[in-house]
């Protein structure tokens, strides 16, 4: 039922109810009344329930990040096929049954960091394909294991922080029973206070398992012990390490195999019985031990080193600790790490460390060293006499630390090649300045390979260096370095000198490289690849590259990677055409890009700045910029071509001679009417102007002059021969002719049609027709011709021929008198014929 008709119902039946049932309810009290009405009112308005927010950040590879939004209840999100859902740091109280329900593609839930009290116990059962769940840092006080009966394909679930007591119900009810896929589990909180035997059952082997039990106060032996394989396990158990040893000996007993790699972080050991439970891990056989974020003594280190004598122990490290003491662990000489071949130091803040004595009372330590990391430690010398003990060792750590050139030189016993296993050097991040002196230090290394010194305050390379003979591994990155010279061993097979202040490489051939870092210089074009025959990979991101193409990567003849994003690209036709037609993915069929197209970006044209190199669409004119000029010229001149010849069969050339000519002489006819008007002399001179072919002169001069020259009244005629003014041009008198006669008699035959100055006075005549004239003209035909004969142009004389009658000279002696009336009749300008 709608919700406004079922308002509208529960309206109308308190209003009844109200009147109808008045004297009942009076009887019975008002207690009652109010009650009903309050019951009919309440069925009649419904909880308005708050719209959903909508999450719209999301990518192609669908993956949405929803993180830190203020959201406060699960949003939706643009794409239901949604794998990855981010919605940490938000303000999410509960997950609903329907919130997930859309997202059955979903492989990724972060839900970290909100305030979720309540989960329906069904609001995953739709996600059974979910492999990582991260659920830590909220507010649940109890765990369901409804929750994960569907999540069958659940690799990754954390479950840290909140404020549970214990892990699920208990008994049959085992929280991870559905999870057989589970390989990373985490859980815990400072309010855990115990964990059962059972509580992990269905849970078979784990890659990594993390236990935060600061404030644990019961644990059954064998809880975790099911547990098998374990890779990493990581345990936070301050409070027990301090109240409950026996507690921290259940569970290390549990945890511990040959092949686990256990953390211990969280912890303050200070006495002997705070490291008594490692007796556990030494029987078991644990080969690698690491303490984070712990405060040590001498004492625990003294008694720790008492309880793991003749262990297996390969592996020992302490990161992010505090440490009271001077060093005296003398008592410890006797006993025996003889397996312990790596130390890891890592951020290790010394309390007096001043009164730190060396490490030669532990010598019997060293000597089987080798591998040794210090790491952000504070330190600023390792003396020789220390070296000089460490036969073994491969690999040497220091980075991070405070040595210089000179504590340096007395590190490395002033370079006299006493380290002669060594393999591995790091001294980055620290305060060296010469290049020059390290590889002196370091040239009778015979073994040395890979050497890091980064992140020091180098400016300059020196032109020559002195270098282990097979060192293949050097880092220069992060330093001030503006130039490269020969100072580079011919060795490297990798180089990194990213980030530096390098402007160009072009000096320095390296046959053997195989990996380059140039990222964060100020290249602004890629090095010439004949410098590196074998190279393979090239990283040139974060510098001033502007384009590059395939005439600069066919110089690199192995060349298989290449990452050049992030650089100030101008996206010209030919730049986007080479990454977005010819790359797709690989150029020249070999090359290819590693880095995602997000930091191909355009810099320039301004109009581009800032969109993907693979979606910029560039316009025809933009790309074929000469090539469309030139077919535009082209084409202007073969449409030039087109019209010239197009004027020429239509005579239009003539037509424009002719009309400029006409002009002319109406121009000048106009002048000499206004002088006529002013009273001058004469307008017409001739009563006509004779046109004819020379062929035809001797019919002219001695039948046409004598015959209307003599007759009564005499007619004045204007003949070329006679007539025109010497030194004059043709055409002016013509057209002076034509001008100063009345009309312009022509003399038609096969010999005129073909006279080209005929065809002229034809012309003139026809423009002067076009004037409005009709009868100006005279045609007198001294043999048939027909009008298809007399050029087309001539459009209206050929109208003519085809309207008026035609002055014919008859071939009878009895005819021509007739003849000859008629012609004077046309020429003095009487009726047509």
């Amino acid at each position: 039922m709608p919700e406004e008709v079922f308002n509208s119902l529960s309206l109308f039946v308190s209003l009844f109810l109200s009147f109808s049932l008045f004297p009942f309810f009076f009887r019975m009290g008002s207690l009652a009344m109010l009650v009903l009405l309050f019951f009919s009112q309440g069925q009649s308005s419904t909880p308005e329930v708050e719209k959903r927010s909508t999450c719209d950040q999301c990518d192609e590879r669908l993956f949405c990040n929803c993180s830190s939004r203020n959201y406060r209840h699960v949003p939706t999100v643009t794409v239901t096929e949604v794998v990855t859902l981010d919605l940490s740091f938000n303000d999410i109280t509960s997950v609903a049954e329907d919130d997930l329900r859309e997202y059955t593609w979903l492989r990724t839930l972060d839900l970290h960091s909100n305030r979720i009290q309540s989960i329906h116990e069904w609001a995953f059962h739709l996600l059974q394909g979910l492999e990582s769940l991260d659920m830590s840092y909220n507010q649940l006080a109890a765990l369901n294991p409804a929750w994960f009966s569907k999540l069958l394909s659940l690799q990754h679930l954390n479950l840290l922080g909140s404020c549970y007591r214990t892990l699920g119900p208990g008994g049959t009810l085992s929280l991870f029973r559905s999870l057989t896929r589970l390989r990373f589990l985490r859980f815990g909180n400072p309010a855990l206070e115990e964990v059962r035997r059972g509580d992990l059952a269905g849970v078979r082997q784990l890659d990594q398992l993390e236990v935060y039990g600061n404030n644990l106060k019961r644990y059954d032996p064998g809880s975790l012990g099911d547990l098998w394989p374990l890779g990493v396990v990581t345990l936070r158990l301050r409070g027990p390490f301090q109240d409950n040893t026996t507690l921290v000996s259940s569970i290390l007993r549990d945890v511990s195999y040959s092949e686990t790699f256990l953390v211990v972080a969280d912890v303050l050991l200070s006495e002997k019985t705070s490291v008594a439970p490692f007796r556990e891990t030494n029987r078991r056989r644990v080969r690698s031990i690491m303490f984070q974020n712990a405060t040590l003594t001498d004492e625990a280190i003294v008694h720790f080193m008492e309880v793991m004598d003749g262990a297996s122990l390969e592996f020992l490290g302490v990161e992010d600790a505090t440490f009271h003491g001077t060093g005296s662990w003398t008592p410890a000489r006797r006993t025996h790490l003889d397996n312990l071949g790596t130390v890891y130091f890592r951020n290790i803040e010394v309390m007096n460390v001043y009164k730190f004595t060396s490490f030669l009372p532990v010598g019997f330590l060293l000597k089987n060293l080798r591998q040794i990391s210090i790491i952000n430690c504070k330190v600023y010398v390792m003396p020789c006499l220390t070296s000089l003990l460490l036969t073994q060792m491969v690999y040497l750590d220091l980075s991070g630390n405070l040595l210089t050139d000179l504590t340096l030189t007395e590190s490395l016993c002033h370079g006299i090649g006493i380290l002669r296993n060594l393999r591995v050097i790091n001294v980055s991040d620290n305060a060296l300045k010469s290049i020059s002196l390290i590889s002196k230090l370091v040239t009778r290394l015979d073994k040395l390979v890979h050497l890091d010194i980064s992140q020091n305050a180098y400016t300059s390379m020196p032109h020559t260096c002195s270098w282990p003979q097979i060192l293949t591994h050097l880092n220069l990155s992060r330093a001030k370095l503006r130039r490269v010279t020969p100072c580079l061993p011919s060795t490297l097979e990798i180089l990194d000198l990213g980030h530096n202040d390098l402007t160009a490489f072009h000096s320095v051939a390296l046959p053997a490289l195989r990996e380059l870092h140039l990222s964060g210089n100020k290249l602004m074009s890629l090095p010439p690849g004949w410098l590196f025959p074998s190279l393979e990979v090239l990283l040139i991101q974060s510098n001033t590259l502007s384009m590059f193409g395939p005439s600069n990567l066919r110089l690199y003849r192995r060349l298989r990677a290449l990452q050049a994003g992030q650089n100030r690209f101008v996206c010209s036709c030919e730049f986007v055409n080479f990454m977005v037609w010819r790359w797709g993915g690989a150029v020249e069929g070999s090359v290819e890009l590693t880095d995602r197209w997000d930091n191909y970006l355009c810099d320039s044209p301004l109009s581009l700045q800032g969109q993907r190199v693979d979606r910029v669409q560039l316009s025809p004119f933009q790309c074929h910029r000469i090539l469309l000029v030139s077919s535009l010229c082209g084409c202007m001149l073969a449409s030039g071509i087109l019209f010239v010849i197009l004027l020429w069969k239509i005579h239009a050339v003539w037509y424009v001679r002719m009309m400029w000519a006409w002009l002319k002489a109406k121009r000048n006819s106009g002048n000499q009417k206004r002088r006529d008007a002013a009273g001058n002399a004469y307008l017409l001179c001739y009563d006509a102007f004779v046109s004819y072919s020379e062929q035809d002169a001797e019919w002219v001069e001695e039948f046409l002059v004598p015959e209307l020259e003599d007759s009564q009244p005499p007619l004045s005629l204007c003949l070329h021969k006679r007539d025109f003014l010497p030194g004059h041009w043709i055409i002016d008198n013509i057209i002076h002719a034509m001008e100063r006669s009345r009309r312009t008699l022509f003399v038609l035959s096969e010999h005129f049609v073909h006279s080209e100055w005929c065809r002229y006075e034809l012309d003139f005549s026809h423009f002067r027709l076009f004037d409005g004239d009709s009868e100006a003209a005279v045609l007198v035909l001294l043999e048939p011709i027909s009008k298809d004969d007399v050029p087309k142009r001539f459009c209206k004389l050929r109208k003519l021929m085809s309207s008026r009658t035609y002055l014919e000279w008859p071939q009878e002696d009895e005819r021509r008198a007739e003849f000859w009336s008629n012609l004077r009749l046309a020429v003095r300008g009487g009726d047509e014929l």
